[in-house]
């Protein structure tokens, strides 16, 4: 009878003590293995990949900056954050479904232990929603011209949100055991995320708009990294805090009330809390000085480089990009006549960062001589709109001279910016308003844009439709002529050989 009593080894209760995480860990490998096999899931995460290529697509050819790469990695995973959450929803609710819980009760696995592995499970799918956004981070970075600082916190975003979604999912099928809780949560989610979206002030940093997952940006234009003022880190903190709070709840629920559950639990809110606390926060007075420098000065805050008789200044981010523009203005004044062919231009580039992502408005044009504005972005149409830039100012001395041209020089202007492209039709096209080579457009330029009437554009066409190597000496050999003020167009057609409009000057 003592020997029935006797109590164990300290070695084998240490073992029964070990034996329920080696449960839990063998039941949370088994279902994120199923989790990921899941057809809904796996579609997801195709169609996130096929979402990253063609995102992508331009990347190479397009001059991307990695402060706008880390936020385009946001948007794709809501696809498998969505497949997670219904999924990990109908693993919990399996044995209810199936009618099999009350088998549970003679396994080592409490019903709590069970919700920690239904929890650890949705990590592997966080961390392969961590490898595509990855792979679409590294696309940037590896494309040649990309410039910039990515944000680890904006990279953290899209994991997870994943990581949200799935313990979402866990916490509400321990909560409500029907299989349509979950389809109806995204419905409350997104009728949510609209009316955070539409709370007065919801657009300027306030804690109303940080509260969802992704949070994106009205505007397009791309700003040096340390002028964002985005509280990327906070807002990871936040989603990462959330996680684990509504993980750490499900297995309050489901009667894990223990002190370390509880303690945990605490830590979790608090790291939300923390994380919402700090996202909620105004930028900060310094951003907000600097953004102001920025705009109204940049040069106190551009690094310069000589290429040929022309200085270019730049964002530090930027300075490597210098290059690609000189040989852009390079081409450009080999096609002028005069002193302009040897001008010395001081190309600038600027933006207006005062209003952060949230304001879009055009950059005044210098009244400096001979300064060219240059923006942040680069390729596609952004190459014919800073060569007609320069060429502008090459022929009107400054950029705010540009604002009341309305004469035949708008045909000598564009000749130079497109005449020395390989197909000029094409970027007269993608340099006008309207994508036309017919009637009269605005061009678009860095700074305000140009016009050109009807007349004009049957000029330019021709011109480009003729040889260059026929047109570049006539254009040099009558430079002062066709750069005069009030010169007509009709005039510019004759003296460049092709055949005259029969329209006067007349801008809109």
């Amino acid at each position: 009878m003592s020997a029935v009593l006797e109590k164990a080894p300290p070695a084998e209760r240490a073992d029964e003590r070990r034996r329920p995480w080696a449960a839990v860990f063998a039941l949370a490998l088994f279902e994120s293995r199923k989790l990921l096999l899941r057809l809904p899931v796996l579609l997801m995460f195709v169609l996130h990949a096929a979402w990253i290529c063609w995102n992508m697509r331009d990347a190479w050819t397009g001059y991307p900056a990695l402060q706008d790469i880390d936020r385009a990695t946001q948007t794709g995973p809501l696809l498998p954050a969505l497949a997670v959450l219904l999924c990990s929803n109908q693993a919990v609710l399996r044995s209810h479904r199936q009618d099999t819980d009350r088998h549970f009760d003679v396994l080592v696995l409490e019903p709590w232990r069970r919700t920690v592995a239904f929890a650890l499970s949705v990590v592997p799918a966080a961390a392969v929603t961590a490898l595509l956004v990855a792979a679409q981070f590294t696309w940037g970075v590896l494309a040649p011209g990309s410039v910039g600082r990515g944000s680890v916190g904006e990279l953290l975003a899209g994991p997870l949100t994943v990581l949200l979604a799935g313990t979402a999912g866990v916490l509400l099928a321990r909560i409500v055991r029907s299989p349509f809780g979950a389809p109806m949560l995204l419905v409350l989610a997104f009728f949510s995320t609209l009316f955070l979206g539409a709370v007065p002030g919801s657009d300027d940093g306030s804690a109303t708009r940080w509260l969802v997952p992704v949070i994106g940006e009205a505007s397009s234009k791309t700003l040096p990294s340390d002028l964002l003022g985005r509280p990327a880190a906070w807002h990871a903190l936040y989603l990462l805090g959330l996680a684990l709070t509504l993980a750490l709840a499900a297995v309050l629920v489901n009667g894990g009330r223990t002190r370390t559950v509880a303690a945990a639990l605490v830590v979790a809110v608090g790291l939300g809390g923390w994380g919402a606390v700090g996202q909620a926060g105004k930028v900060s007075r310094e951003t907000t000085e600097a953004r102001v420098l920025a705009t109204v000065n940049p040069a106190k805050v551009q690094s310069c480089a000589r290429h040929g008789n022309s200085t270019y200044c730049a964002f530090p981010e930027w300075l490597p990009r210098t290059g690609t523009w000189a040989e852009v203005a390079d081409h450009v004044q080999s096609l002028a006549g005069g002193t302009a062919a040897d001008e010395k231009l001081l190309v600038r580039q600027r933006v207006d960062a005062r209003y952060g992502m949230d304001g879009d408005g055009a950059i005044d044009p210098s009244t400096t001589p001979y300064q060219v504005t240059v923006g942040t972005g680069w390729g596609g149409p952004r190459v014919p709109e800073f060569a007609a830039a320069v060429s502008s100012v090459l022929i009107m001395g400054n950029e705010k001279a540009t604002e009341s041209l309305c004469d035949g020089r708008m045909v000598t202007i564009m000749w130079l910016a497109l005449g020395w492209q390989s197909d000029p039709l094409t970027q007269l096209r993608a340099v006008r308003l309207d994508d036309s080579v017919a009637g009269s457009a605005i061009v678009l330029s860095p700074t305000n844009p140009l016009s050109m009437t009807a007349e004009q554009t049957t000029v330019v066409r021709e011109l480009l439709k003729a040889d260059k190597n026929t047109i570049a000496p006539r254009v040099k050999a009558h430079w002062a002529e066709l750069t005069a003020p009030k010169v007509t167009t009709a005039k510019v057609a004759g003296l460049l050989g092709v055949k005259a409009p029969t329209g006067a000057d007349k801008c809109e």
